[in-house]
């Protein structure tokens, strides 16, 4: 179970560097034309949800693969999941439907290593 708990956290690792990344570094307009809620959405928050995506992403590989502080997996996956349910609220108060998928796979993606390093197969 630990090997597929690892592989869940490096795809959800490189989906949130990925979408972190493009919020965080990529201009607002050209995110308007690939995400509808950027433009209803100031560009701080934009940047605010960028950056919590890239820090939950390195918060899920770093402090378990470096034994330093491994409780700190968790707590990027609880904050993930928190980024996940609002973005799912979000897209569902918008009628924004098609987005709301992806994110809910996201989450349970997130809650399923919450669980896992929990009780299964607890880090050190």
């Amino acid at each position: 179970m630990n090997v597929a708990l690892w592989a869940v956290q490096g795809l959800l690792a490189l989906a949130f560097l990925l979408a972190g990344f493009m919020k965080t570094f990529m201009p607002i307009p050209t995110l308007q034309k690939n995400m509808a809620w950027v433009k209803t959405s100031p560009a701080p928050f934009v940047r605010f949800v960028g950056i919590a995506e890239l820090l939950g992403a390195i918060g899920l590989i770093l402090p378990a693969a470096t034994g330093i502080l491994p409780w700190l997996t968790v707590a990027a996956a609880v904050g993930l999941a928190i980024v996940m349910i609002s973005a799912t609220v979000y897209h569902f108060s918008r009628q924004e439907y098609s987005g709301i998928g992806v994110t809910v796979v996201l989450l349970l993606l997130a809650a399923l290593v919450i669980i896992g390093r929990l009780t299964i197969a607890p880090l050190v």
